[in-house]
């Protein structure tokens, strides 16, 4: 670090609700060997960093302990270069996934190069690069690896609008499904309709299955888990896939009968980012290549607001409460 200088950043001070995020200033980080300081302009807000500070994930190992500072993804510019980086300017336009869900929510922020992407070439908005190119990364990982999508397949996406959930039409497009089709609650139908996410249709979950006429699936993307995990069993065309991205809902005790799952020749696919992507490096790179070409192509233009770092715990009660149809961003 440089000697004397620090950086603005929002650090959980412990396990708790949303008022335990307090700015603080922390000495400014420099990068080690094969890492990368970036100059943060935006930090991404996800459910994800909700679970860390309620405590729900305290005593999985690996991931972080009060006092920490949160954030998964940030968006800024290349700040310096760790020995032995190469392939990156000072001042290069970049994105980063963090490895253990910390660090975003600040002024610099030190990633591994391996998890550092360049938007230098694409003409998009940090905001959206930040709130849409690491989850169009995600996305074309679990479909393309957890799963095998097809050309030609329909899709179903729970959660529509959700923060991951809205980076999975655009890269199911991207990869030729025939039909893709969204579901929210329905306090959501109002911005559903406003959506510009390629979606055939959106309809009510509220009103599953009756809604969908009859109509089935060869994969379901459930980031909502609960009783919506239950009923896509009965949405599947046969030999149907579905892949489990998250749990919305938080009903943690939600399971799915293995009968059902062995009677009806469903798959159902597991996918979390943080552990799969450290075990399969390799899929990083042209999975980041199809979500900047997906972004810049306006396939994932998902609603988005942006506040500033010191409105980091609103940020968190809204996600809390399902009180935001798009992602929040964060700005220093």
């Amino acid at each position: 670090m440089r000697k004397g200088t620090t950086m603005k950043a929002v650090q959980a001070s412990q396990f708790g609700a949303p008022s335990v995020l307090t700015v603080t200033d922390l000495p400014d980080p420099t990068p080690g060997p094969g890492q990368i300081a970036i100059d943060v302009t935006h930090a991404a807000v996800g459910l994800i960093d909700v679970y860390l500070r309620q405590g729900l994930f305290k005593d999985a190992p690996g991931l972080p302990q009060p006092p920490y500072v949160p954030g998964l993804e940030v968006a800024g510019t290349v700040r310096a270069l760790g020995e032995g980086v190469t392939g990156f300017t000072v001042g290069e336009k970049v994105v980063s996934l963090s490895s253990n869900g910390t660090g975003g929510y600040a002024s610099v922020y030190v990633s591994d190069q391996a998890r550092v992407v360049s938007t230098n070439d694409y003409d998009i908005d940090p905001a959206l690069a930040v709130a849409a190119v690491p989850n169009a990364l995600m996305a074309h990982i679990a479909l393309t690896r957890a799963i095998s999508m097809s050309a030609g397949e329909s899709v179903l996406i729970h959660g529509a609008l959700g923060g991951l959930a809205a980076a999975f039409p655009g890269i199911a497009r991207q990869l030729g499904a025939s039909r893709v089709v969204g579901t929210v609650r329905s306090e959501r139908m109002g911005a559903a309709a406003a959506s510009k996410l390629p979606y055939d249709t959106i309809v009510d979950s509220a009103q599953l299955p009756d809604v969908l006429g009859g109509e089935k699936f060869d994969v379901i993307v459930d980031p909502v888990g609960g009783l919506v995990r239950t009923q896509s069993l009965d949405l599947l065309a046969p030999s149907g896939r579905l892949l489990l991205v998250g749990n919305a809902s938080g009903d943690w005790d939600h399971g799915i009968d293995g009968n059902r799952i062995w009677q009806g020749n469903i798959t159902v696919a597991g996918f979390n980012a943080g552990g799969y992507v450290p075990a399969h490096p390799e899929a990083v790179q042209p999975a980041a290549e199809a979500a900047l070409k997906a972004v810049a192509g306006g396939l994932a233009d998902t609603e988005i607001e942006v506040l500033s770092l010191a409105d980091a715990a609103t940020a968190h009660e809204r996600l809390e409460n399902h009180a935001t149809d798009g992602r929040i961003v964060l700005t220093p």
